[in-house]
């Protein structure tokens, strides 16, 4: 099952003692934030848990699987997301 914003907010109010308003206002300007320094193209380091980074693809040639139909598909950004050494190492130990 995948950690959604409000189960992030709810165990964020049950660890702290922030009311739930506060809580949900953190989650949501912690992932603002987050969006925003993405979108211009920064990465977002987090230490200890990982990195975000936007990555330039280029056009690429690609195919309709429906029809098999040949196509190029457009250049894009994605984000990329590394985690730390030692998340790894707590992952696995």
């Amino acid at each position: 099952m995948a950690l959604t914003k409000a189960e992030l907010a709810k165990k964020l109010y049950a660890r702290t003692g922030f009311s739930k308003e506060k809580s949900v206002k953190i989650v949501e300007s912690t992932l603002e934030l987050m969006k925003k320094e993405l979108e211009e193209g920064k990465d977002v380091l987090i230490s200890g848990f990982g990195r975000w980074s936007v990555k330039a693809k280029s056009p690429r040639r690609g195919r309709n699987p429906q029809t098999g139909k040949g196509l190029t598909l457009d250049a894009r950004r994605v984000v990329t997301f590394r985690c730390s050494r030692k998340l790894k190492d707590d992952m696995n130990s």
